[in-house]
């Protein structure tokens, strides 16, 4: 399980970086990100990691 989450993360890390069109687009795979790594790294925090991946993500520019 561990592998399919960090293959998940690595997916949306590489669809954050291709996007660009929109600051929602870049929330949104934040968001994913964010809740993939919280999932993995601190076991069970996908929503704590969803809100700080979605303000990465509209941040970074």
């Amino acid at each position: 399980m561990r592998n399919l989450t960090a293959i998940m993360l690595a997916v949306a890390t590489v669809g954050l970086a291709g996007c660009n069109a929109s600051t929602l687009e870049r929330a949104v795979v934040g968001a994913a990100v964010g809740c993939v790594a919280g999932e993995v790294l601190v076991d069970g925090r996908c929503v704590e990691g969803a809100v700080v991946g979605a303000g990465v993500g509209v941040i970074v520019d």
